[in-house]
């Protein structure tokens, strides 16, 4: 007789036929990776024999197959009274007597081993389920919390019922599966207590990009379903694979999410969800130190499934352990030629509506339809803006008829995302607050186009695509690589032909995600007002030092580039604010005076050791050190820009190796900025001082010609084609190649010239950095002039 029950020690990812893709993995995890000391919790499978067994001994096999022939294939509008018919058929059978024997003495036997009578969670898991290609995300029915035998059996039974769930009709037929044979197994499982403490969902790699260098850990209070429904926002936490192997700090960036919601046990058997308290939602859901094992596991369970995976874990209140309770293939990026990128770009700007994570790569644009449940399915055209609070299976159908999803609840690893993932479609899910800002009817513009966060837009704005092939295409001698600021679209951007970051800009990170002036950090009891006062508070919350939320948020976003490039150079330009710029940040306007002039001010190297902005420049090489030494990541060096005398260039170079930046130390590079004249006339003295130069073309030409380059008036005369600025770009290319030095230039005019590119490339420049938007036509331009030069 066929096996009706098998302990997870007993099956292994050869058994999916018999026990489905979710109970074969959780074997195969249950004697493969408990030996490497990953937490499995134990637990049996039925199996697909066991529910062949129930048809057949209730004979509802051909009632079955006579309902799913009245299926209506064309528009599916009889698909839930098929769903209910079939499933009616299943809750009024009965069990055969062997398979209550067996379920009842499997449940008896972990009661026995674990001294007690347990809790199980019970999972279905189809024999087609978890394989690449093939998600049924959520299609199935799973039940947390379920004590004794009686309630055991009824939670089996409405496991077997739920393969005839009107989503997983519909997904099978759309995936072809409806052709082969289904079947049913059953997972019954330890349950973690992880409604005394937290669960999540982890990716061994970014589920965005397909970036692989990363582990994205998603987590929040209680049971794990709140995640994967998208009831609740969960923190996110994103890990650096080889500096985990390096034993390194590998948290590359943590962001804390709302966790409004806490699912945990009733008493009486099920679930209850509850409002966090106000203090949990503030605060991250696991340490350090376990965030970094759940890194470490995914990095194992990948390397033993060879390929991508997609990993749910627990934590125990009671033992303060972590578990891991299921893995199954990711399948977004399994078949995904990393090659071909298309790219989106908007052309005009807009009023924005919302913003949450962006899930999927591409610009639409539709009216609002705002939907309760899936029963309104009904009201939404083809193309219209999905908007609703939250997601589940049974909006599978609907989805797929929407231009977009916006979800105000949900994470990266929530249904909603992994559906829209799936089906090629764009989401934006976490977006609070849509519900108020837009209304049935609105034409709006969803932007998915720049990194993790989506945009949704007023209107119907205008947008280009483009689509890149990048297979079997040569780079250049010349290097080419990125001016990059923002670190969302990093791991994006890495996909494209290049050789790193030629410059990152501090200025972007300060102004945009720190939004504070380092100085007001250091001296915040000092500051006058009130009002700017408490606008700080809020942004370091959770920060007992606030000079630690510079620190720290500065190193997560220097650290995401660094790792995303990794190890191709990222070289990072320290700060290069204006003092008017440095004004606009709060409690900037206390430490910045007017200038006339403020290009030509207090600006870029004489700042930083100045008595007015020492300690801010402190906080920026504190960040720096984190990232080298804590993180592991040597890749990045620094640069110094407008350092107008080879004196104040090693007065800097000096004050950094106070602040722990020591040049050469584990191959730290220190770059200067060539951007004003004294830097050419001077470059070999400048040579001697820093490894290279990157020609800042702006400043230059400004510098050379007298041009304020933010002039109207004269912005005809502003022209890096001009013989004086070639003059200048040319001797300092010069003299830097016969000192030995690398230099590059920075700048749009290679891009847009072919003319200028072959000058570089013909005075011998070693690199030239692209905005990312015009990377790619550079190339092109660097090929040919390399070609002309032969």
């Amino acid at each position: 007789m066929a096996d009706l029950i098998v302990s997870f020690r007993e099956i292994g990812m050869e058994d999916v036929a018999t026990v489905g893709g979710k109970n074969a993995s959780l074997g195969e995890m249950f004697q493969k990776l408990i030996p490497l000391k990953i937490n499995i919790p134990d637990g049996f499978a039925v199996t697909a024999d066991a529910y062949r067994l129930f048809v057949q001994h209730n004979q509802i096999g051909e009632a079955i197959q006579d309902h799913l022939k009245q299926l209506d294939l064309k528009d599916f509008s009889n698909l839930n009274s098929v769903s209910s018919s079939i499933k009616k058929l299943f809750l009024k059978s009965t069990f055969p007597d062997e398979l209550i024997e067996e379920i009842e003495g499997a449940y008896r036997k972990l009661c026995e081993a674990n001294g007690r009578e347990v809790d199980v969670a019970v999972r279905s898991s189809a024999t087609a389920e978890d394989l690449p290609g093939a998600s049924f995300a959520g299609l199935h029915e799973s039940f947390l919390n379920i004590q004794g035998e009686k309630k055991l059996l009824e939670t089996v039974r409405s496991c077997f019922a739920s393969l005839y769930n009107a989503r997983a009709i519909k997904y099978r037929h759309d995936r072809g599966f409806d052709k082969h044979e289904i079947a049913l197994s059953v997972g019954v499982q330890l349950m973690v207590r992880a409604d005394l403490a937290c669960s999540g969902v982890t990716f061994s790699i970014d589920p965005e990009s397909g970036f692989t260098n990363a582990v994205l850990i998603t987590g929040c209070w209680g049971l794990g379903e709140n995640i994967v429904q998208g009831a609740v926002i969960p923190d996110e936490y994103l890990v650096f694979k080889p500096s985990l192997e390096k034993g390194k700090k590998s948290i590359i960036s943590k962001k804390i999410g709302s966790k409004t919601k806490t699912m945990i046990y009733e008493k009486k058997g099920g679930v209850l969800n509850l409002d966090t308290p106000k203090e949990k939602q503030e605060a991250f859901v696991l340490d350090e130190k376990e965030i970094e094992t759940l890194g470490k596991w995914a990095v194992q369970i990948e390397k033993h499934y060879q390929m991508p995976m997609d990993i749910e874990w627990a934590k125990d209140g009671n033992s303060d352990e972590l578990f891991i309770v299921q893995a199954r293939p990711e399948t977004v990026h399994a078949d995904k030629d990393p090659y071909v990128l298309k790219e989106y770009s908007l052309t005009e700007k807009g009023e924005l509506l919302s913003s949450g994570y962006a899930i999927g790569n591409g610009i639409t644009a539709g009216k609002v339809k705002i939907l309760h449940s899936p029963a309104e399915a009904d009201l939404l055209e083809k193309g219209d803006i999905l908007l609703t609070e939250i997601t589940n299976p049974d909006w599978d159908p609907i989805m797929k008829k929407a231009g977009a999803i916006i979800t105000t609840k949900g994470g990266r690893t929530s249904h909603a995302a992994i559906v829209a993932r799936e089906v090629g479609a764009l989401a934006i899910v976490g977006a609070e607050g849509a519900l108020e800002k837009l209304k049935n009817g609105d034409l709006v513009t969803v932007d998915n186009s720049s990194g993790k966060i989506g945009k949704v837009y007023a209107g119907k704005l205008k947008w280009k695509t483009q689509e890149h092939n990048f297979k079997g295409l040569k780079l250049p001698k010349t290097q080419p690589m990125f001016i990059l600021a923002d670190p969302e679209k990093a791991f994006n951007l890495s996909f494209f032909p290049n050789q790193g970051v030629g410059l990152m800009r501090m200025e972007f990170v300060v102004n945009g995600s720190i939004k504070v002036h380092p100085m007001a950090l250091v001296h915040f009891d000092e500051l006058e007002d009130p009002e700017e006062k408490a606008q700080i508070e809020t942004l370091c919350k959770g920060y007992s030092d606030k000079q630690e939320y510079f620190v720290d948020n500065l190193s997560q976003a220097v650290g995401t580039i660094a790792a995303a490039f990794y190890p191709k150079d990222v070289i990072l330009r320290m700060s290069d604010f204006k003092t008017n710029e440095y004004a606009h940040l709060l409690g900037g306007s206390q430490f910045e005076t007017g200038e006339e002039n403020p290009m030509l001010g207090f600006r870029g190297a004489s700042r930083y050791d100045h008595e007015r902005y020492r300690e801010g420049f402190a906080l920026e090489c504190q960040a720096v050190k984190r990232v080298r030494e804590d993180m592991g990541l040597e890749n990045l060096k620094v640069m110094i820009p407008f350092c107008r005398t080879p004196e104040e260039g090693k007065k800097v170079i000096t004050l950094m190796k106070k602040l722990g930046l020591e040049q050469g130390k584990n191959g730290l590079e220190i770059y200067v900025m060539a951007e004003i004249p004294s830097n050419v006339i001077l470059a070999e003295d400048f040579a001697e001082i820093f490894d290279g130069f990157s020609i800042g073309s702006n400043d230059l030409t400004q510098l050379t010609l007298g041009v304020d380059r933010d002039s109207e008036v004269l912005s005809d005369l502003f022209d890096e084609n001009n013989p004086a600025v070639k003059w200048m770009i040319a001797e300092v290319i010069r003299k830097a190649k016969a000192a030995g030095k690398k230099i590059g230039l920075c700048g749009q005019a290679p891009s847009d010239n072919p003319v200028f590119a072959q000058f570089l490339i013909e005075e011998g420049i070693d690199s030239i950095s692209f905005n990312s938007d015009a990377l790619l036509k550079g190339i092109e331009n660097m090929i040919e002039a390399e070609g002309k030069g032969k």
